[in-house]
């Protein structure tokens, strides 16, 4: 499979965005989807695969803790596109479980707490979102962190047994802000508020002028470890 996606990255290495997401859109046309945040990059996406094709799957994760202002844009923009995206919870018994175990806000005693909850309300939902998919759809930028360095347009998920596609991944930040204001795309307000990434809110903050952009997820723990595992190959801690 290494080699295939590399044969298709090569194919499409001199192909810009609206190219990459034809081919994909065309080829995998009911076996696609785009996992949504709701963040700038991912709201992008949005509206460039629903001018190509407004019956793709979008979905979302709520985690049960996410901000206002994340729901706001979420309703946003199923009415600007006229769409109802599809929204995927954690298991309750799962929560219960996590609850019991670390308490409700166990999550930063340790990374191995933070990771399980995580799992609990990331992975495990998304696991579901992704059942039947042969693509996934993500707004991944190279520049993001520095956990996201290696990663290419085109992957392979060993996890979910299924292609990546990440086609913002050479885009600035200039470059997503640029067509969200050309195209007046709904955006999380929390954004203009110091918040370049939005997560669950007691996970996420603010950050101060010349802080990098993902410093305020999870900003008490290293660097490395700022991912909740969404994007993480086999074999990364």
């Amino acid at each position: 499979m290494k080699k295939i996606i590399k044969i298709i990255n090569e194919h499409l290495k001199e192909c810009d965005i609206h190219e990459v997401l034809k081919h994909f859109l065309d080829k995998y046309n009911g076996k696609i989807a785009l996992a949504s945040s709701l963040g700038a990059e991912d709201q992008v996406l949005t509206d460039l695969i629903l001018q190509k094709d407004k019956n793709v799957k979008i979905f979302t994760l709520d985690t049960g803790r996410l901000h206002e202002q994340t729901y706001q844009v979420m309703d946003d923009t199923n009415n600007k596109y006229q769409i109802k995206m599809d929204v995927y919870y954690p298991d309750y018994k799962n929560i219960q479980e996590l609850y019991k175990d670390q308490g409700i806000n166990g999550f930063k005693q340790s990374v191995e707490n933070r990771k399980s909850c995580c799992y609990m309300r990331k992975l495990e939902p998304l696991k579901r979102a992704l059942s039947g998919l042969d693509v996934w759809i993500t707004g991944l930028r190279r520049s993001q962190s520095q956990t996201r360095e290696e990663m290419q347009l085109v992957e392979w998920d060993e996890g979910n047994n299924l292609i990546k596609i990440n086609p913002l991944i050479e885009w600035s930040e200039e470059d997503v802000w640029e067509y969200i204001e050309n195209n007046n795309v709904p955006y999380n307000q929390l954004h203009k508020q110091g918040y370049p990434s939005i997560g669950c809110e007691p996970c996420t903050r603010a950050i101060s002028e010349g802080e990098d952009i993902r410093a305020g997820r999870w900003w008490w723990e290293n660097p490395e470890h700022k991912e909740c595992g969404l994007h993480l190959k086999k074999g990364d801690s």
